[in-house]
């Protein structure tokens, strides 16, 4: 796998664990299915740790587990399913200033807008990350500077420009 930020490739301080056996057994933070979540912080109390769930979760499910996470993995089955970028806006709109990961088949024309949801990172297959490397996801992430959405990305939308223009004017 490779995880990218906004700054470049980085390496990855969580070690995935499928069952809460495995996880018990990491040394260091470790990122586990939401399904395990619960009996894993009462386990290991303190420690650090992170969930992954899929995009399709519902909000209510990963809600009781933002106080506790410091990162929440969402897992995209493909590029085309877009359900893993509303669920980071609901993350984020619950106030998880934690990481944030978007991880799978995901293409480099994505990450602005993964970054605009509030994505901090994206984790890729290795698959993904040999066709598109690092450069074109860095290059990519420049190439979406103005928004429709308001409270998408960073700073005011268009139709909040055009708003305060029309105020100054």
């Amino acid at each position: 796998m490779t995880l990218i930020r906004e700054e470049g490739a980085v390496k990855d301080r969580f070690t995935r664990a499928d069952t809460l056996d495995a996880a018990l057994e990491i040394d260091g933070p470790a990122l586990v299915p939401l399904t395990i979540a619960a009996d894993f912080a009462k386990a290991r109390p303190g420690a650090e740790f992170g969930i992954s769930v899929p995009g399709s979760t519902p909000i209510e499910d990963v809600r009781p587990h933002l106080g506790g996470a410091t990162l929440v993995a969402v897992e995209f089955p493909a590029f085309a399913d877009g359900r893993g970028f509303s669920l980071a806006k609901k993350i984020v709109r619950e106030g998880f200033a934690g990481t944030l990961r978007a991880s799978g088949p995901l293409i480099a024309d994505e990450f602005a807008d993964a970054l605009a949801c509030g994505f901090t990172e994206v984790e890729l297959p290795e698959t993904m990350a040999n066709r598109q490397p690092v450069q074109q996801w860095l290059a990519a992430r420049a190439t979406m500077s103005e928004h429709y959405q308001t409270g998408y990305g960073r700073g005011p939308s268009i139709l909040q420009k055009r708003l305060a223009a029309r105020k100054g004017a």
